[in-house]
């Protein structure tokens, strides 16, 4: 510790000035002897104040030279600690701490200096701060935005699909009196067109309630929110599902959500469409890369249909898929089933999303 003190720009002037002093000293002394016969002998023998030149001016020299040096480095000193204090402000955060005059020589210029970059930092931080406000805001405003999409979406899926399907067999059983006093052949032909229409209402019930689920993992992992989705689904409708998922360590929340919400559309197409009875779900990591597959065993469609082509699952999977930098391919063939794969490159230090 003493050493560390004996470093500072005090001590540093002491010994500077006592070490010019004497070389200064030192030099007059041989200027004045120069011409001498025996200079060293002379300056022993003249003597000032009881004592050799030859030593009190060395003396003098010293004393002088540390007084002097003690005093301009303090007046330094003291300058330079107005700079390192500040600077600790600074360093703590403080911004609003302003550098007090030192006048115009290099240590004021840098006070003023300092003085000006924290004002610098200080109009950032209150940047930072307002874009952090207004990101908030505009969160809120986007996801209320999502929020009333999303009910309009499903506002007119409830009616184009599942309202006209309970209109027409609100019809169809108002006319099945009728058709069964006066053509029972044409009563069981209505019973099971309503059979049929009841059964697709139904799936088409089910998948938007499956839409009705949190749009995100809800702090859970990618792994424990599939499976509770997928056991939830057996549960309630009747699917045989069978899945096989690795725990994926280090995956950006961003890619966990938009895959999650690929598996979520995934199964509301074979709940609405696909009349299947099994399901198989897999999500594993392959050379770097997630491979999310999904098989059903229903009627399968022709992926070349531009009835299928424009399906706003397919398309809202498509492009999930494409924002996190991946793949979907669809295979399906009708009455063998359908098969969707996702693959996504796994790309380390990206940091989270």
């Amino acid at each position: 510790m003493s050493r560390k003190k004996l470093a500072n720009i005090q001590w540093q002037f002491i010994r500077y000035s006592i070490w010019i002093c004497l070389i200064s000293g030192i030099l007059v002394m041989f200027v004045l002897f120069f011409n001498e016969t025996n200079p060293f002998d002379l300056m022993i023998e003249k003597k000032l104040w009881l004592f050799p030149i030859l030593i009190i001016v060395p003396l003098i020299c010293i004393v002088v030279g540390a007084c002097f040096g003690y005093v301009i480095g303090n007046l330094v000193k003291k300058r330079l600690e107005v700079l390192v204090q500040s600077t600790m402000a600074l360093e703590r955060g403080n911004f609003a701490h302003r550098t007090i005059e030192l006048g115009d020589d290099e240590i004021g210029l840098m006070g003023k200096h300092l003085n000006v970059m924290a004002e610098r930092v200080e109009d950032q931080v209150a940047s930072l701060q307002r874009l952090s406000s207004e990101r908030a805001e505009w969160n809120e405003t986007l996801k209320q935005a999502a929020v009333n999409e999303e009910r309009q979406r499903l506002a007119r899926e409830l009616h184009d699909a599942v309202s006209q399907q309970l209109f027409a067999i609100s019809m169809m059983t108002s006319a099945l009196p009728h058709s069964l006093n006066a053509d029972l052949k044409k009563a069981k032909s209505q019973i099971g067109m309503i059979e049929k229409m009841a059964t697709t209402a139904q799936a088409e019930m089910r998948a938007l309630l499956l839409h009705l689920r949190p749009a995100h993992l809800e702090g859970k992992k990618l792994k424990q929110g599939i499976e509770d989705l997928l056991i939830e689904l057996e549960t309630k409708h009747g699917l045989t599902i069978k899945w096989k998922i690795e725990d994926v360590e280090g995956l950006a929340k961003g890619i966990e959500d938009h895959l999650f919400r690929i598996i979520q559309e995934a199964i509301s197409n074979t709940l609405r469409h696909a009349k299947a009875n099994s399901l198989f779900l897999q999500l594993q990591v392959i050379n770097e890369q997630i491979r999310l597959k999904i098989i059903d065993d229903g009627i399968g469609f022709e992926p070349s249909d531009q009835k299928s082509t424009s399906s706003y699952g397919l398309n809202s999977m498509n492009e999930r898929t494409n924002e996190i930098g991946g793949v979907l391919e669809v295979i399906s063939l009708p009455g063998k089933g359908t098969q969707i794969e996702v693959k996504v490159p796994i790309v380390k230090n990206i940091g989270g999303v």
